[in-house]
């Protein structure tokens, strides 16, 4: 296991529960070569069952967006998949309680209401910490937010 590869694993394994941001998903299934050190630790220890998982439906939704587009049907079919089966993972669907804490949120932080939905689902999971490349979803108060780039050295 390469330094940076630890590093990540030792940040992610101080977390029992994560919430999902979309971007895991995308950056994972394309393989993005500046986040899957990060991607690539993090589903291996979701797998693992060393920390548990949860996303919003909403990431069904938008990692879906990409392969309709392009007319892909075997990545529709492979990512429904991935993320109905993944172990330790678990998709939630929006319910009128994450609704109405998405809301509260969108609210007070004006943040786009996906990104408030995808906080409030891994609230109602009772996750420490969402995890995303989003910035300036770091002035929520309500969860701790992990950045993919203060976790890669970037």
């Amino acid at each position: 296991m390469g330094a940076e590869t630890q590093g990540i694993e030792e940040t992610l394994t101080q977390y029992e529960r994560l919430a999902l941001d979309t971007m895991c998903f995308i950056y994972h299934f394309e393989a993005n070569p500046d986040y899957l050190p990060f991607t690539s630790t993090l589903f291996k220890l979701i797998e693992r069952g060393e920390i548990e998982a949860s996303t919003s439906t909403i990431t069904l939704a938008e990692v879906l967006v990409k392969p309709f587009e392009q007319g892909n049907r075997a990545a529709v079919d492979d990512y429904r998949y991935a993320l109905t089966n993944f172990p330790n993972l678990e998709l939630r669907e929006v319910s009128a309680e994450i609704a109405t804490k998405a809301a509260q949120i969108k609210a007070r932080y004006g943040i786009r209401l996906p990104d408030a939905i995808q906080v409030s689902t891994g609230m109602a999971h009772e996750a420490q910490a969402f995890v995303t490349n989003d910035l300036y979803l770091k002035k929520i108060q309500e969860m701790e937010i992990l950045l993919f780039n203060e976790n890669l050295g970037s």
